[in-house]
């Protein structure tokens, strides 16, 4: 990515872990938090901000389901992707400790991905709104038997003790994140590594979408990720989303586009960028 962008907008307050995300594949960018995602698109679309990361799934607790649902319509292009490991940290007063908490406070995924962990301690759990959130109210409400679920820049932020590191369930936890911009980058078809992400309708009839994704079977394109959706018309017609490797000027993409087009309708390509690095390991 290009680390010459000046400012990007990510959803909830500084400490989120979709800046900390944004800090990293920008290093010297500002940071511009937004309180809805509609804001964070909305910014970039106005010329506010140059792209936004955009959380898109965990490999712990899946998709996110409210950028899923905006990003076809936000008009803006998928430019890039980063990975990001979440290690999520348990966050008290100064003073604090395990034993005098009863309540913790978090993103709902960041409480599903850390659930048994805080259940054995016996710790009543409170949905909020972001985890960077949950640990500014921690910090203003200043009770030791209140603590929060969020990134160790959170701690760093709001003055909040670091009670346990890494406390989530599942140790490799990683959330993608896409990067969106006004424009597309310039890629040479030929090139390795591309991705493209595609939204598209099939009919809700017998193998449609079993025919509509041939083309990509006997091309040889990989796809690495595909998701359903109820489309708003109705629950008869199903949308789906998926991401797969190479460029749609490529020849053997081509092909298999081509055949997607024959037995779909309504296709829209989001996205095609170059795939992060972390794809390699």
């Amino acid at each position: 990515m290009n680390n010459e962008v000046k400012n990007f907008s990510f959803q909830g307050i500084n400490g989120a872990y979709s800046e900390l995300a944004g800090s990293k594949v920008f290093q010297s960018a500002q940071s511009v938090s937004c309180k809805t995602f509609e804001d964070m698109f909305e910014s970039v679309k106005n010329n506010e901000t140059e792209c936004a990361m955009v959380p898109i799934e965990n490999s712990s607790s899946g998709r996110v389901a409210d950028t899923q649902r905006l990003i076809p319509n936000s008009n803006l292009n998928i430019i890039g992707e980063y990975f990001l490991n979440i290690d999520h940290c348990l966050l008290a007063p100064k003073g604090a400790s395990i034993n005098s908490l009863k309540r913790v406070r978090s993103h709902e995924q960041a409480l599903a991905q850390c659930r048994k962990n805080l259940l054995t301690k016996n710790l009543s759990l409170f949905v909020v709104a972001d985890t960077a959130g949950a640990a500014k109210e921690v910090a203003e409400i200043n009770d030791k038997e209140e603590g929060a679920i969020a990134s160790s820049l959170a701690a760093e932020i709001y003055s909040l003790d670091i009670l346990e590191n890494n406390i989530q369930d599942v140790k490799r936890n990683i959330t993608r994140f896409l990067i969106m911009g006004k424009k597309s980058p310039s890629i040479d078809p030929d090139e390795e590594g591309i991705i493209t992400t595609i939204l598209f309708q099939v009919r809700s009839i017998p193998a449609a979408l079993y025919k509509s994704l041939g083309g990509f079977a006997t091309n040889g394109v990989n796809i690495t990720k595909l998701e359903s959706y109820i489309h708003p018309q109705g629950f008869d017609v199903a949308q789906f989303y998926i991401d797969f490797e190479g460029h749609p000027e490529n020849a053997k993409v081509k092909l298999a586009i081509e055949d997607l087009k024959f037995y779909s309708k309504n296709l829209k390509i989001l996205g095609v960028y170059k795939g992060a690095e972390f794809r390699k390991k």
